[in-house]
Formats: C-alpha cells, structure tokens, sequence
C-alpha cells in the first residue's frame, strides 16, 4: 500500500506519552495480568447528578441543535466570570477576557501555534505536562527548560534562565498545583513571575487545571488573584477534574484580550464551538452549589494520605503532596524511573507513570495516580511492600 509523506510538522511531533502508556498497560491486561492502573490521570468518580441532568435537559432544546456560536455561548462565558469572582474575587470581563475550548489540552497546544515561530522560545518546566511540548513541535520552535527540583518545592528558579533564553522566549508555562509532582505555588512566586514576565516580554500561561483540589486547608491560588496577571498571561481551567467531566471536553482561558482574541481566532478555523448542550451543563456546574467540589477534594485528600502513610512506612519516600491528584514517589536506589516501572508491572501488575516521561528532571521519581478508591489504594501499597521485599 502505498505510504504518503506527512508533514515536517506532524514528523517532529513527540511520541504521544500516555497513548503510549496506556497501549503498554493493555498489552499486559492481554497476556492475563492482574494489573493496577495508578499511572493515567484520568477521574474516576461519576460527573455530578445536577450537571448530567442540566445536559440531558439541554438535549431536548431545538435551539442547541444548531451550529453554536464560533466563540461560544454568552451564558457560559458569564458563569465563568462569575465563578472567578466567587472563587478567586477576580474581575473578568465575559466579552474580551474569556475563551471557550473543546478541552485544555487543545487550548495548550493552540497557544503555541497562536505566538511561536521557528527560533523562538518556549519556557517549559521540567517535570510538566507532556502535550506542552506538543504545540511547541508543531510550530517549530524551541524549548528551555525549567528545572522543578524537591528542594526548591518544586518551583523554577528564574535565575538559572540564561539571558539568551529569556531574550528569545515568547512564551512560560506554569502548571499549580503541579502535575506530576502534587506541589502548590505560592503568593511570592506568582508575583515574581509577573515581574519576570513584565521584564522580559514574556506571555505566560498558567495551567489551572488542578486548581479545585488543594489540602491540609489550602486553597491553590489563582494566577489571575495578582497584580498585572492579565497584563502578562491567560489562566487555562478545565471542567475535567473540578467536576469530573474529562470526557465532556470543556474548558476555557480567562487573562489577556490580545492573548483571548488569538485563541478564538485559530479556534475559527478548527471547530465550531462546542454542542450549547456541553455549555449549558457546564454553566450549571459553575454556577451551581459546589459542595460536590468540596467532596471531591476531601475524597482526594483521604487517599493521598491512606497512599503516603502506607508507603512511608515501607520505607519509600514520596514528596509532599499539597494538591493535585497525583503523588510523586522517589524509586529505590538502583533503579531508573522506567527501570522501576517497568519492573513493578512485571512483578506486581502495578503501572505508574515513569518520570522521564515528564522530562528530563522527572528522572529518579513516578508518578500514582490518586483515581482509585480507597481498597485500590490499599491493594497498592500491599503490591509495593511486596515488590520492594523481593
């Protein structure tokens, strides 16, 4: 059969980090092993009854069965600004300030193809989300890594950006709380990250998408909560992990109108919004009671410390967990993190995520995935135990 060239764009684009994962889980679900997947992101409680129903009722409208319109519903982009100020006390203006997205991973990668161009930077950190790399590829331009270190809290150190770097970067991407690596940022550092930003002409684009599922009482800070935040960057929040709705594809940028403008520009030519049914449940589920939020995050918190206890007292040392669904867990010494994983599949049918698969400084740790239920969990640490007296 006869083989088409793709493009040099599609050539340069990185292996697809957890498809590849996941097909690797599958191929052992196949060979008849009792496998344990810790190593996807993906929720696993139901969305929340009021959300569903507010969706099946949407369903019914005539009205939703036309196009939508290409930058969304005025009613979603309305609940989102009165979500952020409920939640945050921020101002957003619904006409300029906010974009409607089939998901932020296609908003993180069209960021990219809105302000990169071959030669230009990209900051990045080191361990971060895979798919910001993605964009970056696609477009041509180069990365510069930020280092995200335990003993720094897992924050990047702006002075170790050469000036070089800083001259021909274009764009910063930031992610609290943290996957892979549960930390939360602070007030001081989002300041001193607008200050760099100012600085340097940089844009900046926090990745929010953790940003319901803060513990021991703290609540992760919005980007947007700072002085000059709009003036220097977009906030990217998904629905998928504040109200369980991975599968529903619906998020949105809040921040700068030039930046906003941009994504709803690019988004012109790739979709037609999103089905006004999507919207309409999603609006619901902002505007709504969100004491199923709450739960969400008391859930996720009982886990994190049924999980650290357990593997604390087997002697393995996992970094603090301040938010997020994911815990960050040192491998033994001796192995390498795709060493250890690949190991404790083999021996236990656990599969966690490799550090590696995050970057270069995500080496020495893997990622667990909190989206398992309690007896999960404890199933887990009795496989790790297990592993680790072998």
């Amino acid at each position: 059969m006869k083989q088409f060239q793709t493009s040099k764009a599609i050539q340069r684009l990185p292996d697809q980090f957890f498809a590849t994962m996941i097909d690797k889980l599958n191929l052992y679900k196949k060979r008849g092993y009792d496998t344990l997947n810790l190593g996807q992101g993906n929720p696993d409680q139901p969305t929340p009854s009021h959300i569903v129903q507010s969706l099946q009722e949407a369903a019914e409208d005539p009205d939703f069965h036309k196009y939508p319109p290409f930058h969304g519903y005025e009613f979603l982009k309305e609940a989102v600004a009165e979500f952020y100020k409920r939640e945050y006390d921020v101002d957003i203006d619904p006409e300029t300030e906010v974009a409607i997205m089939p998901g932020s991973k296609t908003g993180l990668v069209e960021l990219s193809q809105c302000f990169l161009n071959p030669g230009d930077v990209a900051l990045v950190p080191d361990p971060g989300y895979p798919d910001y790399w993605s964009g970056i590829e696609m477009v041509g331009a180069d990365m510069k890594s930020m280092p995200l270190r335990e003993e720094n809290g897992f924050l990047p150190d702006y002075a170790e950006i050469d000036e070089e770097s800083w001259e021909k970067a274009k764009l910063m991407f930031l992610n609290y709380p943290n996957n892979p690596t549960g930390a939360m940022a602070d007030a001081d550092f989002f300041e001193e990250t607008i200050q760099e930003a100012e600085k340097n002409d940089v844009c900046v684009v926090h990745d929010f998408a953790y940003g319901a599922i803060g513990f021991d009482g703290n609540k992760p800070l919005s980007f947007m909560q700072f002085e000059g935040a709009k003036n220097v960057g977009v906030e990217v929040y998904t629905m998928s992990k504040t109200y369980n709705m991975a599968g529903w594809r619906v998020a949105f940028a809040v921040g700068n109108p030039s930046v906003i403008h941009a994504l709803e520009v690019i988004q012109d030519h790739y979709f037609c919004s999103i089905f006004g049914g999507l919207q309409k449940a999603s609006a619901t589920a902002l505007l709504s009671s969100q004491q199923c939020v709450t739960e969400l995050a008391e859930t996720y918190e009982k886990r994190r410390d049924l999980l650290v206890r357990g593997l604390e007292e087997e002697g393995y040392h996992v970094a603090p967990c301040q938010g997020s669904f994911f815990a960050w867990l040192q491998v033994p010494e001796g192995y390498t993190s795709q060493g250890f994983a690949d190991d404790l599949l083999e021996e236990t049918g656990l599969f966690v995520a490799p550090g590696i698969g995050f970057g270069k400084y995500g080496e020495g740790y893997v990622r667990i995935g909190l989206n398992n239920s309690e007896e999960s969990l404890q199933d887990a640490v009795k496989r790790f135990k297990a592993f680790k007296q072998k």
